[in-house]
Order: C-alpha cells, then sequence, then structure tokens
C-alpha cells in the first residue's frame, strides 16, 4: 500500500466506481478502498438475510419468503434511461459484456385518484384517458415541435430562444391545461418538482427527447431498462474494468484517513498504520464528514410482495410517478417495482421501493400515498437517510466529494464534472 497514486477512489457506490473505472482507462494509476468488506456502499443489493438483519436486527427472515440466496434487494434502486448517458459510457466501455439488462414493462403516473400507464404507441395515447380529445390535439402540437426541435438548427424554434423562455411560456403558447403540463413535467421531463416552469425550457425539451428516443431503442412498455440481478451489479461491473485496466482494490479497510500537506492540499490516505500517497482524492461523502453539509432527507419503503402492483397490467418490473401536486407535496414521489423476471426475487415475489424527498420525520404516514397502491404486502420495511452536498473547493484541497442524488439520469451530470477536473 505504500506507493504513490495519481487517484485514490474511498468507497465503492456506483459514482465512485463509474469513476474508478473511466480514470483508469485513461492510464492513471487508481487506488481504490472500502471500509466495507463487499461493493456497493450505499448502494449496494442485499440478499435476504442481510435484509433482515439490517432491518429487523436478526438473520432468520421467515421461510414462506423462499431462499435468502435469489433475492437481490438495491439499497437505492433506479431504472436506468435506455438511451441516456450512463448507458452510452456502458457501451463506450465496453462494460456491457460484465452486465445483462432488460427492458422495464411499464411507465405510469398518478393522476386525479388512479393510477394511468404513460402511452408508449400512438394508439396508447389516442386512448389514454390522460387528456380529453380537444386536449390530445393541443397536446400532439406541442409533441411534434420537440420531436423536431434541433438545438443546432433555427428553423425548428419557431422563433424562440429556449435557452431564455422559460417552460412556463413554452408551454403557456400551446394552451394545454394543468394536468397536461402535470403529466409533461414529471412523466416525461422526469422533473422532481415543479421549478422547471420557471427555468429554461431548453432543459425540458431535451429530457423529453431522451424519453422520446429510450422509448423507441427497444420498443417496450417504457423508455427504462434495469440490470438482471439488480443494480449492485453496476459499481462492481466498473470496479471489474478499473482492475483489468491496472487498479488497485482493498475492500474491508477500516479508518481511511484523509492526510493533508502544508498547504492543505490532499497527500495521501492512511488506514491500519500505512499510508497511500496520491494527488487527487474522490470519495462519498461519509469519508470527509467535515466537508459536506446536510441538504436533505430520503424516506423510503421497501415492500415483499406476492402479487405485481394492482392496475399495472400485471407488469413485472413498472415505474408509477406520483407528481407533487397531485399529492400536495413539494416534491415528486416514485414507485419503483421489479421481481424475478429481472432476478431480484424468487419465482412468484415482487419487490417494492416507495421513495421521496423526505418532508417529515415520518417516514410510514409520508409515503402512504404510494404504499396504498402496493396492494397487500408479505413484509415491509422502513428506511430514513440523510442527503449532503460538499461544501469544499476541490480546486484548492483536490477533494472530489460525490452527492447523494434520487435520480440516476442526474448521476452523470455531476459525474462528468468529477471526471474532467481529476484528469491531469
Amino acid at each position: 500500500m505504500d506507493e504513490e497514486y495519481d487517484v485514490i477512489v474511498l468507497g465503492t457506490g456506483l459514482k465512485e466506481c463509474i469513476l474508478s473505472g473511466l480514470l483508469s482507462v485513461d492510464g492513471l494509476k487508481v487506488l481504490h478502498m472500502d471500509r466495507n468488506d463487499y461493493y456497493g456502499g450505499e448502494s449496494t443489493s442485499l440478499n435476504l438475510i442481510q435484509l433482515w438483519k439490517k432491518f429487523r436486527g436478526n438473520d432468520k427472515p421467515p421461510a414462506h419468503l423462499g431462499s435468502s440466496r435469489d433475492y437481490n434487494v438495491d439499497m437505492v434502486p433506479k431504472f436506468m434511461m435506455a438511451n441516456g448517458t450512463l448507458v452510452r459510457v456502458l457501451i463506450h466501455t465496453d462494460v456491457t459484456k460484465y452486465l445483462y439488462f432488460k427492458a422495464v414493462d411499464g411507465s405510469y403516473v398518478f393522476n386525479k385518484g388512479k393510477v394511468h400507464k404513460v402511452p408508449a404507441t400512438d394508439m396508447e395515447a389516442l386512448k389514454s384517458p390522460l387528456m380529453g380529445i380537444f386536449e390530445k390535439r393541443r397536446a400532439r402540437k406541442f409533441f411534434i415541435y420537440v420531436q423536431d426541435y434541433d438545438e443546432k438548427d433555427p428553423k425548428t424554434h419557431e422563433g424562440m430562444d429556449l435557452t431564455r423562455v422559460s417552460t412556463r411560456a413554452l408551454i403557456a403558447k400551446y394552451g394545454l391545461d394543468d394536468n397536461t403540463v402535470d403529466f409533461i413535467g414529471h412523466a416525461l421531463a422526469l422533473h422532481r418538482d415543479d421549478r422547471y416552469l420557471d427555468e429554461p425550457a431548453l432543459d425540458t425539451v431535451k429530457r423529453m427527447k431522451l424519453y422520446a428516443e429510450s422509448l423507441a431503442r427497444f420498443q417496450g412498455g417504457s423508455p427504462y431498462i434495469y440490470p438482471l440481478y439488480g443494480l449492485g451489479e453496476l459499481p462492481q461491473a466498473f470496479a471489474r474494468l478499473s482492475a483489468v485496466y491496472g487498479g488497485t482494490y482493498m475492500l474491508n479497510k477500516p479508518e481511511c484517513k484523509v492526510e493533508y500537506d502544508d498547504e492543505g492540499k490532499v497527500c495521501g490516505v492512511t488506514s491500519e498504520g500505512e499510508t497511500a500517497r496520491c494527488k487527487k482524492v474522490v470519495c462519498d461523502p461519509s469519508y470527509l464528514p467535515n466537508k459536506v453539509r446536510k441538504i436533505g432527507k430520503v424516506a423510503r419503503a421497501i415492500a415483499i410482495m406476492s402479487h405485481p402492483i394492482p392496475n399495472t397490467n400485471d407488469s413485472h418490473s413498472v415505474q408509477i410517478i406520483l407528481p407533487q401536486k397531485q399529492l400536495g407535496r413539494k416534491s415528486d414521489m416514485y414507485v419503483f417495482c421489479c421481481s424475478y423476471s429481472h432476478n431480484v426475487a424468487p419465482k412468484g415475489k415482487f419487490i417494492a421501493f416507495v421513495s421521496t424527498e423526505a418532508e417529515t420525520d415520518h417516514p410510514e404516514s409520508e409515503l402512504k400515498p404510494g404504499i396504498d397502491l402496493l396492494g397487500p404486502v408479505d413484509e415491509i420495511f422502513f428506511d430514513i437517510y440523510d442527503r449532503y452536498e460538499p461544501v469544499n473547493e476541490p480546486s484548492l484541497d483536490n477533494c472530489f466529494i460525490s452527492t447523494v442524488i434520487m435520480m440516476l439520469q442526474h448521476i452523470l451530470n455531476q459525474l462528468s464534472v468529477m471526471y474532467l477536473t481529476c484528469i491531469p
């Protein structure tokens, strides 16, 4: 361990492993350490015994739930956009040879007290009760504008500069009602709250185009894909990539202490009496608690069920978005379900997650709107965890700290900045 490295990465969460892999591919000498004896950090996947130990305090789950090893329960569950940046990174780095993906059956939205499928075809759009016939005509004109929009071709802009025009102003031009705006902003553009309405419309248009491209990629019932055996496979795949390109991995390394020189810049990491020297450190917030601040909490429920979620056409994998306005909240709520079809549970079992930005200290009552959609559950676990963001200046101390991000498609925005600044 007493060597010098270009970068030391602390923690084996998804973002840390992606960066470790990319930096190793670029020829940097990388040491990757974790205080745990497993990959994944906070975003790991647990078998049933591990899940029971975490939430129930013992390692004896009921026999009727099936074999422990058949469960791969994500601690931070997220679907991936089929044509998103992360998928392109997977293909570019050839990490796909370590992973198998399967399309997600359906995407749904909660509207006026009911669950509705987000249309995936023209026929579904025609039959959808989400809009009336006249509203569908107005929405169609807006969708055509978005489809034809090309940032580099002013002829497609219809006289609007979307870097200045707000989303609210753009949508107002087409006369769409509030329910349609809610549907577009949250079920298609996947915004977490309504702040986007007063921000430049370009981001929303790009998000809608990504949704459409992802939907067309596999021509399935949703724009999402998900790895077999759960999201915990992703950190391990990028760890393998890093190892192939010379990265060094050390798990079960306690008390990883970041060391600094006289100028306050990072110069190494000490564990078990040994110090590895380095020029830069990448880590999750738990390794540098004095350089982060709390920005919020996430409330989450994990349910084991023996049936698919009602009103989702018996889908074995599905996401339901509950827009904030439908619930009288400040941010959206998400219901995520997968099953034995993605090899995350024994045959006949389904794993459902309900999560949202916590607005109280009572996750059971706060998550009730989403839990009510699940139907009967065999077991349910509740959790609440803090979100942090870095407060340091990486250019001064060479410490690059990741943040907890709820939506997977936002992760690459932060990663690209961290990646570019880590390269010498």
